[in-house]
């Protein structure tokens, strides 16, 4: 695969401080929201920001649930038309809030079933949910396996995959663990910079060929992109031969997001392009 046949896409979390740090007020599952939100109201919102989106470039989304500024089905729709015009597709909701390990599980499973109504309504073709918020056990992961497999099957207008995030998912074994419990009905969402440490290589490899979405994590260092790790995150993904859309995350601590963007994307098209050339016959 090239870099130019690849899907590319971003992230609306690489985007949240030109949105304004801008959080939706009923985007925990407690009630308010699930960020602190910003005291002053953001300049620029989702809606107005989809054709800057599209013009950088970036046809394929992955939207945070947060990110939305209502739940009505008049801005629902005001918001899926706006993509369309955009030439935007949907690829992903990301469900940031919950916890499928919760004691008080009906609320969750309640609360997940409402946002997935949303990702319908949107025409996401997928939905992220996270495997849970606690330290993993055998029992833990078949149980959340199961939980993401029911909400899978009462929404079959949209795929549930869930990531290696979070407490739950530490390392390949426990992400494979819940995808078992899970098969077929939700997939895997790889992020290339959640895990740390000499061997997150290794888990990464075990995982990658599960992968039917992406985020392309780089870690930066001032306005420097660390691009040693960053290539061999990328190469782990291309030999597992993933062809799904690749939504670049961008969170660094240059405030100009759409410049860290690029650089990112230049890593992308280069280790990309590279494998390709490495692959023709001499």
């Amino acid at each position: 695969m090239s870099g130019d046949s690849l899907i590319r896409a971003v992230s609306t979390w690489s985007l949240h401080r030109t949105l304004g740090e801008f959080v939706s007020a009923d985007s925990a599952v407690a009630g308010g929201p699930c960020l602190p939100s910003p005291a002053t109201p953001p300049q620029h919102s989702l809606l107005e920001l989809l054709p800057d989106i599209a013009a950088h470039g970036y046809l394929t989304l992955h939207m945070c649930h947060f990110h939305l500024e209502s739940r009505d089905p008049a801005y629902l729709d005001t918001l899926r038309r706006a993509m369309a015009l955009s030439g935007i597709t949907l690829d992903m909701l990301l469900i940031d809030d919950g916890d499928l390990t919760a004691p008080d599980i009906d609320r969750q499973l309640a609360w997940y079933d409402n946002w997935l109504d949303v990702a319908e309504i949107l025409g996401a073709r997928r939905a992220r949910i996270c495997a849970g918020r606690s330290v993993p056990t055998q029992e833990r992961l078949q149980s959340s396996g199961r939980y993401l497999a029911e909400l899978a099957t009462r929404h079959p207008g949209v795929r549930v995959v869930t990531e290696n995030w979070l407490e739950m998912t530490p390392d390949a074994d426990s992400v494979c663990a819940v995808l078992d419990a899970a098969a077929p009905e939700v997939g895997l969402l790889i992020d290339l910079g959640n895990w740390r440490g000499a061997g997150k290589y290794a888990e990464l490899r075990k995982i990658a060929g599960r992968a039917e979405s992406c985020h392309a994590k780089c870690s930066f260092e001032g306005n420097e992109p660390d691009e040693v790790d960053f290539r061999k995150t990328l190469t782990i993904l291309k030999e597992a031969e993933f062809t799904g859309p690749l939504a670049l995350i961008y969170d660094g601590p240059n405030p100009d997001e759409w410049a860290g963007l690029d650089r990112e994307w230049q890593i992308v098209e280069t280790v990309f392009a590279e494998s390709a050339l490495a692959m023709e016959p001499v």
